[in-house]
């Protein structure tokens, strides 16, 4: 029997899909087609479509296995073949049957290493093995030798098994005297004195490939070969410093294994080539033969995988210039010529093609960045990690994500899935062919049915054998931080973000220290001198059951009200709606987005003191991603901790909040809505093994002058695991945070208790940490002053929430700024303070203590700072 609620109808379903259709960019004519596969569960794609795998089993890619398709002429189901929230990613993995497993296939990380050769100093010859490789070899050397011994010889061993003896016996410097080549790609050397020892023997030798032989390993390898064989132009497919007329015409493909001789009329068949490849050949500086006079005709040239270090820039733009037939150019950018596409192609005018784009096109977007053909990012695992340890390392380069709302659960945090092996196959180009978007179909019409799936349809004409291809940055360009953000999956030029990086280092060096506002208060009480009470609106519950003084009287209309003391932000437009009027007293300051969102307080305290030791670097990665990328590199460089957290810029509760040393993470994290990337702090102060943080009250009276007061009252909230920085903790909430009102078991602890302990432990005085955090907050206030002079209003009395962590050294740092916090606990327990008076803070006098404080110019219980 049917289910009378399940949608049968093309109209009923794009109705219910409407915004879904929309939102997804599937093309109209597509729809009816989309409806008819999702209501039969039609998965066709194997009919269209094959799985290959290429980067040497490393990744696999998708191509189009029929004769042709035209562009948005079908779409095809993709399912997920692991969906998760971020939390339970490595329960799941481990808990699960069989999906480590498939999950591990699908992003090519159950590789037997013990295969390549990473692991072949394990494996030991048997006798007759031995012989069949030599047999091998000896037939490629008695072939070549019938050629002629004394001419040009150009040996190809690659991938034949040879090992240090066989490599020893072989003799070649005797066999082949003018042996010019050696390609000995994939075998298995691996005792760095026998090869270097054998191959600088072949004093003619100019290119030699040992790629993919565990000799590599050993840094030492290359310098010596290349001191002990002065004529050697190319080593393991890069330039040297000898590179030559020669190294080109190779490059071209002139000379090779069939045509090994060079001569003088070799070298003048550079005059007519029109193209020139030397991409990847990590060429520091260009062979003097690189040149206009060399090569008059070249129209194209590929400079892409290469520093070129020791060109100028202004002698590089010279020597392209030279090049007057020059019309296609292929180039890093950011790179050797700057990280601006429309620059160079001012600075090259006669271009009509930058990395394979139009110029004109380039010019008229103004784009900055175009490059298409970086080394992709491919995931490192060892020989002892674990199935579920490599898929955690592996995913950032396959998760796709989707946030599922409701008016439940506005703040839910994301969800992430996998796609199946088929939609995980789809590669990145810039000039893709096909799109992707995830799709939820709700097959009765309710958001408790749907079941997700991704939907795939070409956006080009397709051929057979075409790799079909998606934009994995699709509607993103430069103006969000594009270039950067393909760092998630490729190499993208370091040396360009480490020059960003030190350069925004040096201007936040350069800001000098906010001076301490030291002017004497102004504000005084407001209580109506004829007696009359103040009346207070307020939609807070502990406000309205604790605030019980005789001086203040709850009203439920905010017109009548002299003091409004809300939860949510009173802008403009609330004013005019509910009738608020200027002399009103707000617990708002304007302009104070500036402290409690967590952007705003990074770039209000880096304009008004540059790096303080008591803020952890902190970027913006919606306008700071490439110095934060130059950051990860330059501390990976020197060997520093790379842990990073990262924080919504304004929810609460440690939303969405992950902590990761991974840079893929850190930037496919973007996609869950706008963040900060903070420095983890590595080494933080613990209590009995477990983290912890502060929460302190402060009251603002004023922001011209700055009058604060510090709460005598502070509260210590704990983790409830044992502190480790293990990686599989870091999915661990109750590890690596402190928050567990909402999440975890909620442990109280008393302040005196944890005090006096803390001092026990620790050997130290809590007064000094006190006066450092007492410096520190005021020091934050001040910075808004100083920054953001149009927060002062003199209507306006507010309360914030200062979070504060200590490192290892008891220094304090700042974690955040909460505008009205949650005063729950403040109010259901009664707390001895440790500083001012000593005095005990009555939980249902706390509101009392407050509104005393900023409404009667009390100072019971509170401390000036």
């Amino acid at each position: 029997m049917s289910n009378p609620s399940k949608i049968t109808a093309f109209d009923d379903f794009a109705k219910v899909h409407a915004i879904l259709l929309a939102a997804s960019g599937i093309p109209p004519a597509l729809h009816r087609q989309l409806f008819h596969k999702l209501s039969s569960e039609i998965f066709d794609g194997g009919d269209f479509f094959t799985i290959e795998q290429c980067e040497r089993g490393r990744q696999r890619r998708l191509l189009f296995s029929a004769q042709f398709l035209p562009m948005e002429s079908d779409i095809f189901l993709i399912d997920h073949a692991w969906t998760f929230r971020l939390s339970d990613a490595l329960k799941q993995l481990k808990e699960v049957p069989g999906l480590a497993e498939r999950m591990a296939a699908l992003m090519c990380v159950d590789l037997d290493l013990e295969s390549n050769s990473i692991g072949v100093r394990e494996v030991e010859f048997g006798e007759n093995q031995k012989n069949g490789i030599m047999k091998n070899v000896l037939k490629i050397l008695e072939r070549e030798m019938e050629r002629g011994s004394h001419s040009s010889t150009w040996l190809e061993l690659e991938e034949l098994g040879i090992n240090d003896d066989i490599l020893s016996s072989l003799d070649l410097p005797s066999r082949f005297p003018n042996l010019v080549a050696l390609n000995l790609w994939g075998n298995r050397l691996q005792n760095a004195d026998t090869v270097v020892q054998e191959v600088t023997k072949c004093k003619n030798l100019r290119a030699l490939w040992l790629n993919d032989n565990p000799v590599l390993e050993n840094c030492f390898v290359a310098n010596a070969i290349r001191e002990g064989i002065s004529s050697l132009e190319i080593y393991n497919s890069c330039f040297t410093n000898n590179s030559s007329e020669w190294a080109l015409v190779f490059c071209q493909g002139i000379i090779g294994m069939d045509n090994p001789n060079f001569s003088t009329e070799t070298a003048n068949a550079l005059e007519a080539i029109t193209s020139l490849d030397l991409s990847d050949r990590c060429i520091n500086s260009l062979p003097k033969a690189f040149s206009p006079a060399v090569m008059p005709s070249l129209s194209h040239i590929n400079l892409k995988g290469n520093h070129l270090d020791g060109v100028a820039l202004d002698d590089l733009l010279n020597l392209l210039r030279g090049f007057t037939c020059l019309q296609e150019l292929e180039v890093d950018i950011p790179g050797p010529l700057g990280n601006n596409a429309v620059w160079i192609l001012e600075s090259l005018p006669r271009l009509s093609s930058l990395n394979g784009i139009n110029a004109s096109s380039i010019l008229d977007s103004g784009k900055h960045v175009v490059d298409s053909a970086l080394k992709p990012r491919l995931p490192d695992f060892t020989l002892a990690q674990t199935l579920v340890d490599r898929v955690i390392g592996a995913m950032w380069l396959y998760l796709m994500t989707y946030r599922l709302a409701d008016e439940e659960k506005i703040d839910e945090t994301s969800v992430w899935y996998v796609m199946d092996e088929l939609g995980s196959a789809l590669r990145h180009s810039e000039k893709a062919n096909f799109r992707v978007a995830p799709f939820l179909f709700m097959p009765e019409g309710k958001l408790q049915s749907a079941v997700s799936y991704s939907v795939l349809w070409p956006t080009l004409d397709v051929n057979y054998g075409d790799e079909c291809t998606r934009d994995f940055l699709f509607g993103i360009g430069e103006e969000k931080q594009r270039s950067a953000r393909l760092t998630a999956w490729f190499h993208t030029p370091e040396n360009y973000f480490t020059q960003e990086f030190k350069y925004y280092k040096r201007q936040l060096e350069s800001k000098g220290l906010c001076p301490t506002n030291k002017e004497p208060p102004i504000t005084k009480g407001i209580l109506p001198s004829n007696g009359h009470p103040l009346y207070v609106y307020t939609d807070i519950p502990q406000v309205e059951e604790f605030l019980s003084r005789p001086e203040f009287v709850l009203t439920t209309d905010p017109k009548d009200a002299d003091i409004i003391w809300a939860s949510m932000q009173v802008d403009e437009e609330v004013r005019k709606a509910v009738g608020i009027k200027d002399n009103q007293y707000i617990n708002q300051f304007p302009f104070e987005a500036c402290l409690v969102m967590k952007h705003h307080l990074a770039e209000t305290i880096h304009e008004a003191h540059g790096s303080p030791e008591w803020l952890q670097p902190t970027y913006n990665l919606e306008t700071h991603l490439s110095q934060l990328i130059g950051d990860y590199i330059t501390r990976k460089r020197v060997g520093f901790d790379n842990l990073w957290i990262l924080k919504p810029w304004n929810m609460a509760r440690t939303i969405d909040t992950t902590v990761t040393d991974d840079i893929s993470a850190i930037i496919r994290l973007m996609e869950t809505g706008p963040k900060i990337c903070q420095k983890y702090i590595e080494r933080p102060a613990l209590f009995k093994g477990r983290k912890f943080d502060l929460r302190y009250i402060v009251l603002v009276r004023s922001m011209k002058p700055v009058e604060i007061f510090l709460a005598d009252v502070f509260w210590v909230r704990l983790a409830n695991n044992q502190f480790t920085l293990e990686k599989s903790s870091l999915f661990e909430y109750e590890t690596h945070f402190t928050v567990m009102n909402y999440i975890g078991r909620l442990n109280h602890m008393n302040t005196p208790e944890f005090v006096q302990e803390f001092e026990e432990e620790h050997e130290v005085k809590w007064f000094d940490i006190h006066q450092s955090v007492r410096t520190m907050i005021r020091s934050v206030f001040d910075s808004a002053a100083t920054v953001h002079p149009e927060m002062h209003s003199p209507f306006s009395r507010a309360m914030y929430g200062v979070d504060v962590m200590l490192d290892h050294l008891f220094m304090p740092k700042i974690l955040e700024v909460t505008y009205c916090p949650d005063c729950s606990r403040a109010c259901k327990y009664d707390t001895k303070a440790i500083v001012g008076e000593r005095a005990v803070m009555k939980g249902h006098e706390f509101f009392n203590i407050v509104f005393g404080c900023l409404f009667l110019d009390e100072i019971n219980h509170v401390t000036p700072l």
